[in-house]
């Protein structure tokens, strides 16, 4: 039997800037907390300097602060994991069976989710990139990053260093594939074979790479999970000068001060967005942190169009039934008569409405239970369609689509929601409790563990056990369905999705409906 783990000279590798020692246990060779660049704050990143001797990469880097303290919720369903932080946060972690230059595996570099203002590259428990590295034969690697007021302040007005300070956030993961390119042989990769993934706001940093030209050349596929969102959901109307000066007049600085928010302590300032955006709030005014568009990253591509070079990226893009649901389970749904289940559905869309509702319902899912109907997804999928029609229609490569469907054994059944479907991704499964599901779990995970690895390695995610995924065409609307049997649906929501936007008022998004006025932090949703 071979060495279950090892943490030694057999474990070291040369990067560009030097040596780095991980270690190896059960197959895999693992690399936490790899410093990837450093940054002044609001300011572009720049590469670590060289280095002596071996440094240890044997725990998670800092990860970024959050504006709000977690709240622990959910976690039967999201199981989630935190870490001390640091506005230095530029790191990574690397899983890989080989440290061959030669090997030239595919690379997966995945980007968390959170928006653009919370999260981390271990956060969730399914982040963990063993698994993936193990069953796919890949090399995986997970980013951390600037977030929030450190990553997206927009600051352009108050001097030329900072002219892209509200994409500092995405100008680190620009970096991080600077880093990929430069090392990712050593840990035994290929940088010509390079598929970014993320969900929610990875999903999110994704096709913002995608209108980043700074990033051409960087990867060559791209995964979007759950990650295309309308600008109207998200939106700030707080101008960025006016934000600084709010900011500025907070801290007892003058406009010509300005230059000294970036030595204000990190949770001095966190605790000044805070009182700023509750101001703000007061006024009827928001604040959303994320990338905005200048020379630098050129805009949302359902607004903007795709860049040339994104066109010729297979992707491959999709969400999840439920997605931010907030209806409550409906027990016993099962053994509800027509009538009953009618009446529930009638319920939310109205009595006018319910038995079109049901018709469309039926047609589109004909193996869900009706109820579901008042559970399904109007926040990500409607501009999620919008961006697969538009990427198809334009592209030169090809467009995969995918829905997760698949049921869970939870408060008496439960559709999946936001993030249920990113442990079958990762191949970890088995550290998720609510994720075994008897007779189903494992097959549905090799189904979509190995089709993401096959979309790495080939740009073509077909793999044995699902129907054959076709790609979209510029007419045609075509969806791997992944569920307890996996299908391929071609428009089957062509009727469904405009009828329930019209029956339903579209979800708008709030962080403030997750707080509890008895609890402090807010409960995490990712």
């Amino acid at each position: 039997m071979g060495t279950k783990f090892k943490c030694n000279e057999e474990t070291v590798v040369r990067t560009v800037a030097g040596k780095l020692k991980g270690f190896f246990y059960d197959g895999i060779y693992t690399f936490h907390g790899i410093r990837y660049a450093k940054a002044g704050r609001f300011q572009e990143p720049r590469p670590v300097k060289p280095w002596e001797g071996v440094k240890d990469a044997l725990s998670y880097g800092y990860i970024c602060p959050v504006l709000s303290y977690p709240r622990p919720t959910g976690e039967v369903a999201t199981p989630h994991r935190f870490w001390p932080e640091n506005e230095n946060c530029q790191y990574l972690n690397v899983w890989t069976n080989s440290l061959k230059a030669s090997d030239k595996k595919p690379v997966l570099v995945w980007f968390h989710g959170g928006g653009f203002s919370s999260g981390s590259s271990i956060e969730q428990v399914c982040y963990e990139g063993d698994n993936l590295a193990r069953k796919g034969d890949v090399v995986v690697v997970t980013v951390n990053h600037r977030l929030n007021v450190f990553g997206f302040l927009d600051m352009s007005d108050f001097g030329e260093k900072y002219k892209n300070s509200v994409n500092a956030g995405i100008a680190d993961l620009v970096a991080a594939l600077e880093w990929v390119r430069e090392n990712i042989e050593a840990f035994g990769g290929n940088p010509e074979n390079v598929t970014i993934f993320g969900q929610s706001g990875g999903g999110g940093k994704v096709t913002a790479l995608g209108q980043t030209p700074a990033a051409d050349g960087l990867f060559h596929r791209a995964v979007v999970m759950s990650g295309v969102l309308s600008d109207d959901l998200m939106f700030s109307n707080v101008e960025p000068r006016e934000l600084v000066l709010a900011l500025l007049q907070e801290l007892g600085l003058s406009e010509d001060e300005a230059e000294k928010l970036e030595h204000v302590p990190a949770r001095a300032l966190v605790d000044a967005v805070n009182r700023v955006e509750a101001a703000f709030g007061k006024e009827g005014k928001r604040i959303a942190w994320g990338p905005k568009a200048n020379d630098w990253y050129l805009g949302d591509p359902l607004k903007v169009g795709f860049t040339q070079h994104f066109k010729t990226i297979p992707t491959m893009v999709g969400t999840v039934l439920g997605e931010f649901d907030m209806e409550p389970p409906v027990p016993g749904k099962d053994a509800l008569s027509a009538g009953e289940r009618r009446a529930i559905v009638a319920g939310k869309y109205g009595e006018e409405n319910a038995d079109e509702v049901i018709r469309r319902f039926r047609q589109a899912y004909p193996d869900k239970n009706e109820v579901y109907a008042n559970h399904l997804d109007t926040m990500f999928r409607p501009d999620t369609i919008k961006y697969i029609k538009k990427k198809a229609a334009e592209s030169t490569a090809p467009v995969y689509s995918y829905l997760f469907t698949a049921e869970f054994d939870l408060d008496g059944g439960k559709v999946p929601w936001h993030c249920s479907d990113i442990p079958f991704w990762f191949g970890n499964a088995c550290r998720i409790p609510v994720c075994q599901i008897d007779g189903v779990s494992e097959r549905l995970e090799q189904q979509m563990n190995m089709s993401l690895v096959n979309f790495a390695r080939t740009g073509n995610p077909n793999t044995p056990g699902l129907p054959w995924w076709e790609p979209c065409g510029r007419e045609q609307m075509r969806t791997m369905i992944l569920d307890r049997e996996c299908t391929m649906r071609e428009d089957y929501e062509a009727e469904l999705m405009p009828y329930i936007l019209k029956v339903k008022p579209a979800f708008v998004f709030d962080p403030g409906m997750f707080a509890d006025e008895e609890e402090e932090g807010s409960a995490w949703v990712y």
